[in-house]
């Protein structure tokens, strides 16, 4: 495993909020995401935590380490796909959330409990990131 920072410009992460559905807070520059969504995570749709690695890609679900839950009171799953050498650096859930996790949870935090889905802006994300 590589010790390099991961960049979030290579991560899709997908998950929800309190009030606010399914969405991609992250792109990895993507235009269409779900597609790469749809194919990375075939087969892993019931497990609520998972790792699998798809030739240069790494999938990886982990509940909210915070144990925060949505309007329906389920705990919030958070769904990343880490791109290309970048996934190097993830070899199994528990890597997924300590590396992962730090790099997004303020993110998180900030807007987890918004009655809407977070915009661009809201991410308040590096612009070299």
């Amino acid at each position: 495993m590589s010790s390099a920072p991961l960049p979030l410009s290579r991560i899709i992460w997908a998950t929800r909020g309190r009030h606010w559905g399914f969405r991609f807070l992250l792109d990895a520059g993507l235009a269409d995401p779900m597609a790469t969504y749809d194919r990375v995570f075939a087969g892993l749709i019931d497990s609520p935590t998972a790792f699998h690695r798809d030739g240069t890609s790494a999938a990886i679900r982990f509940l909210d380490p915070e144990g925060r839950r949505d309007a329906a009171r389920r705990i919030i799953p958070h769904e990343f796909i880490v791109l290309d050498d970048s996934a190097e650096t993830i070899g199994s859930v528990e890597d997924g959330e300590r590396v992962i996790w730090p790099l997004v949870s303020g993110i998180y935090s900030r807007t987890w409990d918004a009655e809407e889905p977070p915009s661009r802006e809201d991410l308040e994300l590096d612009p070299k990131d």
